[in-house]
């Protein structure tokens, strides 16, 4: 059987949304730069966010990931998962837990959410409020309580600095004590202020790979009551298998346009105007231009083309000489 593609489907078959870029913390490792007052002047309505999702399930996308900045800072996030919820649209939420409370861990145990994720960057509140500036240990690791105890374990997010990488064995045994159905980790991503502090910030590549190793001996030898889930792939190799091999999705930033990935300036679409079918074909199209294809060969030579990564290009705009960083 041939290995269906992004040209087979007619529509995306999730939507990553980003509903604020604005969020109480400043995370050294930031992927989209966001912070308390760095919400954008141009981020949807509450008006044009229900309309947009109500055009999501009425497409049939079956999968809708939100994140952002802080999602449930939106005020009008609960009524963007009613609206998907009461269309039979899954939903997963990225979080740092502040705003779970009693009161929302009940209304998520009732929604149809498949997957919260929740961050923590250290067995203690020291580091992880270190890593995550304006973070706060004790809400994430309440939240993640109070959904165990409603019957919906959350997974446990872990973002890898050489402030923090010492203790993810450590933050790997509080995610099973608190019955996380998932430890998550991955290589940090050069993107955001990772990028912009990276000599500083990355671990090394030895370094990463002993820490792997050993988290992985550290789980064989416990109970297998929870999955350790660790992304294979640093961010030019996620380029490059994109680039051949596009996802079926499409990634909404806070002002609806349409990107092709996190990692990529291009905005190809924009949702308050335009259709989704006319975004999805967009989309697919992009993939295929050479100034997506250049830009990511010029990224593995001159990884400091990554700072661009949250600008929003237009496809007939890129810059032609890209200035020094």
């Amino acid at each position: 059987m041939a290995r269906r593609t992004v040209e087979d489907y007619r529509a995306p078959l999730f939507i990553a949304w980003q509903l604020t870029n604005r969020c109480q913390a400043r995370c050294l490792a930031c992927c989209e730069e966001s912070g308390p007052a760095l919400g954008w002047a141009d981020e949807l309505s509450a008006g044009q966010a229900i309309s947009l999702a109500r055009r999501i399930a009425n497409a049939g996308v079956p999968y809708v990931a939100f994140g952002g900045g802080e999602p449930l800072g939106v005020p009008h996030a609960w009524d963007l998962f009613e609206a998907l919820a009461s269309a039979g649209t899954a939903i997963k939420l990225e979080t740092d837990g502040r705003f779970i409370d009693d009161a929302a861990a009940d209304r998520l145990a009732a929604l149809p959410v498949q997957c919260v994720q929740i961050s923590v960057d250290g067995a203690s509140a020291a580091t992880h409020e270190r890593v995550r500036p304006g973070g706060d240990f004790k809400a994430a690791v309440s939240a993640i309580d109070r959904l165990a105890r409603r019957g919906r374990p959350a997974q446990l997010v872990f973002v890898p600095t050489r402030h923090n990488l010492g203790e993810m064995k450590a933050v790997y045994d509080l995610a099973a004590g608190l019955g996380c159905e998932a430890f998550v980790t991955g290589p940090l991503m050069r993107l955001g202020r990772a990028a912009r502090d990276w000599e500083r910030l990355a671990p090394s590549q030895a370094d990463w790979s002993d820490a792997v190793a050993e988290l992985r001996a550290h789980a064989e030898a416990r109970p297998r009551d929870m999955a350790l889930s660790i992304y294979p792939w640093d961010i030019m190799t996620e380029l490059t298998t994109r680039l051949a091999s596009p996802q079926a999705m499409l990634l909404v930033v806070p002002n609806g346009l349409v990107k092709l990935l996190n990692a990529l300036p291009f905005a190809v679409a924009d949702l308050r105007r335009d259709s989704l079918a006319v975004a999805w074909n967009a989309y697919r199209s992009a993939w295929r231009s050479g100034a997506v294809r250049t830009f990511i060969e010029r990224c593995a030579s001159d990884p400091r083309l990554l700072l661009h990564a949250n600008e929003t290009w237009s496809l007939d705009r890129v810059p032609i000489a890209i200035a020094p960083i």
